[in-house]
């Protein structure tokens, strides 16, 4: 469903990605970014999860242990092969190309906050609570950073998920 876009000067429906009004010349204010819902969110994770998650099955074969687990008394904690390749994962596409592939299913991108491009350190940082604290990194962002929903480690890496507009 394609959202009506009207001139707030003339009131004339504005032709997509115009920069000023056909009919009365007023320039089209740049909108801001829309926010990703929490389910939005939730089904590109799931997503990634279950892609990620069977290419990464063979590191929970009996006996295959190269990185020990957290302690089962370390709540919202969970350190494992697994959470490495997720956490690669989530890092190398959300720093290259500002969205993982369940994000690019939804139509979502992770972008900064301050308008700059994503790179390595704040991709880094923001898969952190992804992969590692998920329970705790979602909680927090519910209760302390609902405006923006925004996960803690996406309010330390200064980034929002945000809807890709329709090319």
């Amino acid at each position: 469903m394609r959202t009506m876009v009207y001139c707030k000067k003339c009131g004339a429906e504005l032709v997509e990605r115009a920069a000023y009004c056909q009919k009365c010349g007023a320039p089209v204010e740049a909108t801001a970014p829309v926010l990703a819902s929490w389910g939005e969110r939730f089904i590109a994770w799931l997503i990634d999860a279950l892609i990620i998650g069977a290419f990464l099955s063979w590191t929970t074969w009996p006996g295959f242990i190269l990185v020990p687990q957290a302690p089962h008394w370390m709540p919202f904690v969970d350190v494992g092969l697994k959470n490495v390749g997720y956490f690669l994962y989530w890092m190398l596409m959300d720093g290259i190309y500002g969205q993982s592939i369940g994000k690019m299913v939804m139509r979502l991108g992770v972008t900064r906050l301050d308008g700059k491009s994503m790179n390595f350190f704040y991709a880094a940082l923001e898969s952190l609570g992804k992969a590692f604290l998920l329970p705790l990194d979602c909680i927090v962002g519910w209760f302390v950073f609902p405006a923006k929903r925004q996960r803690l480690f996406s309010y330390l890496a200064g980034t929002i998920v945000v809807r890709c507009p329709r090319s």
